[in-house]
């Protein structure tokens, strides 16, 4: 059982709840030493000063922020600690943000928010299903380790999560950052479009994070072990797929959707079979984010018959079993319903009846 990183409070108006912070994460990556080869020595760093190579003792390291070449001006760690935020003993939501607003490329590290002491559990229980039933996330600003935050604190399967964010001038610009980035076209080719939809429709698969798993580590560690049986493995990277060009990509998802056929994809609750070399051996919850409710597609306006389907599907969804649900979000076409809870349905439903929102994103 973990240990808590951090202890506190959380408040929200003038309800206060004593919580405690664990990571929700860990790496299973192999470490290995350094060593000169042909030997078992450790290779070790050391703290050096390059004009005179001799090894400096740590206490008689400052910090030097660099104006122009080789003129800095010097920080004590003394004076660092005295502006430093300290420990937080309060996590003060300020406000709820509903998380359909927030890009993921916001979010950074994840944490199980528990109760502290058991005679809170009810106050606790509390916050998580309002933010159920609101699909909205509290957001407040709380110091650790020397560090200050911005956070999202979200509801999940009966458990508070914390989720840490960058600020907004961390974002990068892609415009600026990404070359060649192409002008979003809207004169596609009807059929090249809809084959393309077609051939998403067909490789759609239940989220189920246990079917993926990170082969590398994999690979990594059957090497390992290996060696140390003194075997020898062949490895081989494959060949590089070439890049599709423009004037065959009609004739290539063709063969796609032949391919995906052949294979036996059929859409909503295929399961991808354990493939990938993705990083995706994570735990259910945690390092990608926050669970959310995605959007449904937008879509051009319904006509009469679509409109009655969708006021149907709106009315008193309080009162309406799982299933019923997943047959009106099927009904309306809200992507990625076969992943979502009851609640979330509903909400998926109420916000295919509403004008979609643009969401906001930091330059």
């Amino acid at each position: 059982m973990a240990k808590p990183v951090w202890k506190g409070t959380l408040t929200f108006g003038l309800v206060s709840l004593p919580v405690a912070l664990y990571p929700a994460t860990e790496s299973h990556t192999v470490r290995f030493h350094q060593l000169q080869r042909g030997t078992t020595d450790r290779v070790r760093q050391r703290r050096v000063n390059e004009r005179t190579g001799e090894e400096v003792p740590f206490e008689d390291i400052v910090k030097g922020y660099e104006l122009a070449e080789g003129q800095y001006v010097v920080v004590e760690p003394a004076e660092l600690e005295e502006i430093s935020p300290g420990r937080s003993r309060t996590i003060e939501i300020n406000g709820f943000a509903d998380l359909a607003e927030i890009d993921p490329v916001f979010f950074d590290k994840t944490y199980y928010l528990g109760p502290a002491d058991p005679t809170a559990a009810k106050v606790y229980q509390l916050l998580v299903e309002a933010l159920v039933h609101s699909h909205r996330a509290g957001i407040a600003v709380f110091s650790m380790r020397g560090r200050e935050y911005l956070t999202a604190v979200d509801s999940s399967d009966g458990l508070l999560e914390l989720h840490t964010m960058h600020w907004a001038d961390e974002l990068r610009d892609p415009q600026q950052e990404v070359p060649d980035l192409p002008a979003r076209r809207k004169d596609f080719n009807r059929t090249e479009l809809a084959t393309a939809e077609q051939l998403i429709g067909m490789l759609a698969v239940d989220w189920h994070p246990d079917d993926y798993h990170d082969t590398y580590e994999e690979r990594v560690r059957a090497l390992v072990e290996a060696k140390a049986d003194g075997r020898e493995i062949t490895l081989s990277a494959g060949a590089e797929p070439e890049a599709t060009e423009a004037t065959e990509l009609m004739d290539v998802l063709r063969r796609s959707l032949d391919e995906a056929r052949a294979k036996g994809g059929g859409g909503t609750g295929r399961r991808n079979g354990g493939g990938g070399g993705g990083r995706g051996r994570a735990a259910s919850k945690g390092a990608a984010g926050p669970k959310r409710v995605a959007e449904p597609k937008r879509a051009a306006r319904p006509g009469k018959a679509g409109a009655q389907e969708a006021a149907e599907a709106v009315e008193d969804l309080a009162s309406l079993s799982k299933t019923e649900l997943y047959r009106r979000a099927t009904a309306l076409g809200v992507p990625h319903r076969s992943t979502m809870t009851r609640d979330q349905l509903q909400y998926a439903l109420k916000a295919a009846a509403r004008p979609r929102r643009n969401l906001k994103r930091a330059s």
